[in-house]
């Protein structure tokens, strides 16, 4: 664990450690989510619908879909 002091300008500087971890550069853009209490840092990817591709693969059970579907006609 790393620690940053917040300056009277209300600005941190992400320690190297990480930053590294991150993967993150100079000029990369990040995104800071406040959750319960705690926040959290992520680079901001390049493209949300890449980053997201894939991330429900799996959450029903084969055929559900195709069942569904075919509910509507």
């Amino acid at each position: 664990m790393v620690e940053a002091t917040l300056s009277s300008k209300n600005q941190i500087v992400i320690p190297r450690e990480a930053r590294e971890a991150i993967g993150a550069k100079a000029g990369d853009k990040l995104l800071i989510v406040p959750k319960d209490g705690k926040i959290l840092i992520m680079r901001r990817p390049k493209s949300f619908a890449r980053a997201l591709k894939g991330i429900a693969r799996g959450m029903y059970p084969a055929g559900y879909i195709d069942q569904e579907r075919n509910s509507w006609d």
